[in-house]
């Protein structure tokens, strides 16, 4: 949630923040006309009740027929003081479920636009000419059927479309990079979790989660709980209502999850293979910082990113994302995207986010200043996932249906160098 204040005193700096995300920029003078809405009526309320007060004294010294009609004014006034009361109420409820829909507001040099308007911000890595090598590229999933790894077709005939199964190294092989991603999380600080993946209502919501991309998650409506699309959800919500000790930094923690995703509106893109699937496996990253301290966090959540990208040898390319495709939560995002042999494109393999104090405001997530209370900021980003497995496969790839492992993967497959088909 975007801090009120801010809104009030700056209501064109909002204004803008909505234009350049695509939102409806009308919705800022709503906010503020629901504002001056309760603040009005919470000052003829405060008058009423004043009033009513000072004519309670009065009718304690009032007799007969004067005291029959200060009874009489004492009655109106206290149908007065609950209407005004419940209009201020009303008018609050109003503010907050409009400004609860207003994305953050992104950081300066944000690229305005949507999904195709991001900015490049460096390239690392040359994609390998395998023409020159002579070796026909083959894409992840003919590759990974030839190793036994992948089976979308058991896949789907026990859940259905978007779903697979990981087979013998396959297994392996998401497990080594989960593993290798969580090791590299622990040696720069941050807590190793194991997060719900089912939450409740007021979680997701806190998170940003149920806006416009609310169709996107799976709902379990009997139980009114929410399977996560990544652990950012759970681990975001952990200190709710909490009042955090920041003195010695930021609280940072990698949580390891299965996560779900709808895929709705997605039909007809990447149906091919494990790019885009209902269901997979993630270590996040997770960071509660001040909000001055929120942009270096930042820029360390992406250095480890790439730190993981390299050690898996991979061709990627940074991009600083566009207003309209950062998400509800995101202040500033960047992605990073490996190259794709055999579509010839980029591809997301991972991402990281500074929300500023947006979610923690909505989950009330704050530290103790000389001024008080005030809310934090958090950041997220994400190290390993099950779509590494696609880039990996394909930017490894041998003549020979084989697969290079980096070093860095080799202690957690019992020191295999080659991944080879199976006959």
């Amino acid at each position: 949630m975007i801090d009120l204040a801010v809104l009030r005193n700056d209501p064109d700096v909002v204004r803008a923040s909505q234009i350049a995300r695509g939102d409806d920029p009308s919705v800022v003078d709503q906010v503020l006309a629901a504002d001056e809405r309760r603040r009005s009526a919470l000052t003829e309320f405060e008058s009423a009740r004043a009033e009513q007060k000072a004519m309670g004294r009065d009718v304690a010294k009032a007799q007969g027929d004067e005291k029959a009609a200060l009874l009489a004014r004492t009655k109106e006034l206290a149908e007065k003081v609950k209407s005004l009361q419940a209009e201020a109420d009303a008018a609050e409820t109003a503010a907050r479920e409009l400004v609860m829909g207003i994305g953050n507001i992104p950081e300066p040099g944000v690229p305005a636009g949507g999904p195709d308007d991001f900015a490049v911000v460096k390239h690392v890595g040359t994609p390998r000419d395998f023409a020159a090598e002579g070796v026909t590229v083959q894409d992840h999933l003919a590759i990974g059927e030839g190793l036994r790894a992948i089976d979308m077709e058991r896949g789907a005939k026990v859940s259905g479309a978007r779903f697979y199964f990981l087979t013998g190294i396959g297994a392996r092989l998401e497990l080594a990079i989960l593993n290798a991603a969580m090791n590299l999380a622990q040696e720069r600080g941050f807590s190793p979790m194991i997060t719900p993946t089912l939450v409740r209502p007021e979680t997701m919501r806190g998170t940003g989660f149920l806006g416009k991309h609310a169709d996107e998650i799976y709902y379990l409506e009997k139980d009114e709980l929410y399977l996560t699309g990544t652990s950012e959800v759970a681990l975001a919500g952990y200190h709710t209502d909490e009042i955090l000790d920041l003195s010695d930094g930021p609280l940072r923690y990698a949580g390891w999850s299965a996560c779900y995703r709808r895929e709705a509106g997605s039909a007809g893109r990447d149906t091919r293979g494990i790019i885009r699937v209902h269901q997979f496996h993630k270590v996040e990253m997770f960071s509660y910082a001040r909000p001055a301290d929120a942009a270096a966090e930042h820029a360390r959540f992406l250095e480890t990113e790439e730190a993981m990208l390299q050690a898996l040898e991979l061709p990627y390319r940074v991009i600083d994302t566009a207003a309209g495709d950062l998400g509800s939560s995101a202040a500033r995002k960047f992605d990073c995207e490996a190259w794709l042999p055999s579509q010839e494109r980029w591809m997301e393999v991972t991402s990281t986010s500074n929300c500023t104090t947006f979610q923690a405001r909505r989950l009330s997530i704050r530290e103790r200043g000389e001024q008080g209370t005030s809310p934090v900021a958090t950041i997220n980003g994400t190290i390993g996932t099950t779509r590494w497995i696609v880039a990996l496969l394909e930017n490894h790839q041998q003549a020979d249906g084989s697969v290079y492992v980096p070093p860095v993967l080799r202690p957690y497959l019992g020191g295999l160098e080659v991944l080879t088909p199976v006959a």
